[in-house]
């Protein structure tokens, strides 16, 4: 299974080795090796512990039937993600989660239809719990309903957002797919720009994580660590939520197609690589195992494009 580069600290490309990536982190985050997080983290990875739950993730696969535009290669996503379902089982992960952005915009509802129809056979594949993150593409002919349904998530919640236990942990999926009005993305009616996690979204996660007792880790598409183009517009009222909770650990997001980590507060949020970037011909995909660890440990096992991350409880 070919690996991102970890010889060194970085090839060159942006790809950077799990020992370059924890030697960065230090540097800039501080709190991943300074004080009680770092001795932790040192600790448990020290001592090889066998994960609790293994997690399968991908994310912005926007797989269409259409000609590769600029960096996007949309019908190699078809292709892409067998070896990272395959990837998923050899492990024998928990559950899988796809993070946003399932497929790409088609001419028509039924083709855009019949693209997830094609993309979730693939996915469909991985023997184990899947879990669908909304992204703004994933509702740009369709409305979520409808795209929930034709996915199978429609079994596990009437909404795009909801939470559920695994084991010892609990898990938040968040959909930022509205408007700043409030009002639901579908049949084109937005602008990727203008997304947000509305009042009411933001009531329900603070209650949910007034419940739980568990670490939670938090699934999302756009991102809730900046501001702009590809932030979420309540982003800071979101991480005031997640941080004032004391329970949230880290949130892997996608929408961006960079990696990325930072820390805020004491929150981890994981930006991870889109896996439409690139010909596969030429090498190109990206996927991850996330290992959830005793202590809080969270450690991000990167394929091909996507980085490693090794990160402790802030």
């Amino acid at each position: 299974m070919q690996k991102n580069e970890r010889s060194t600290a970085c090839d060159g490309r942006g790809f950077v080795s799990r020992r370059g990536l924890l030697a960065g982190a230090a540097l800039a985050g501080g709190s991943l090796f300074l004080g009680p997080a770092g001795a932790a983290l040192g600790r448990v990875l020290s001592e090889r512990s066998r994960p609790l739950l293994k997690i399968g993730l991908i994310t912005d696969l926007h797989y269409a039937e259409k000609a590769t535009a600029g960096s996007r290669h949309y019908r190699d996503s078809l292709r892409k993600i067998r070896p990272a379902v395959d990837h998923f089982n050899g492990v024998k992960a928990d559950f899988a989660v796809e993070l946003g952005d399932f497929v790409d915009e088609a001419p028509t509802l039924e083709k855009e239809l019949d693209y997830v129809r094609k993309i979730e056979a693939e996915f469909s594949r991985f023997k184990g719990d899947r879990h669908y993150v909304l992204g703004n593409h994933c509702v740009s002919r369709l409305k979520k309903e409808e795209f929930l349904a034709s996915c199978g998530q429609r079994k596990k919640s009437k909404r795009a957002y909801y939470s559920f236990d695994r084991g010892e942990f609990h898990f938040v999926v968040l959909d930022a797919c509205f408007r700043a009005d409030g009002v639901s993305y579908g049949r084109k009616n937005f602008k990727w720009t203008d997304t947000e996690i509305p009042p009411e979204e933001r009531k329900w996660l603070a209650a949910d994580l007034k419940k739980t007792g568990k670490p939670t880790i938090v699934f999302a598409h756009q991102r809730l660590d900046v501001g702009g183009n590809y932030g979420v517009r309540s982003a800071a009222k979101v991480r005031e939520i997640l941080e004032g909770s004391g329970r949230v650990l880290a949130v892997f997001q996608g929408h961006n197609h960079v990696n990325d980590h930072k820390v805020i507060g004491s929150v981890h949020y994981v930006t991870l690589a889109a896996l439409i970037e690139g010909a596969l011909s030429k090498g190109n995909n990206a996927w991850s195992v996330l290992e959830a660890h005793p202590e809080g440990v969270l450690k991000i096992d990167g394929f091909h494009q996507q980085s490693d991350y090794s990160l402790a409880k802030g």
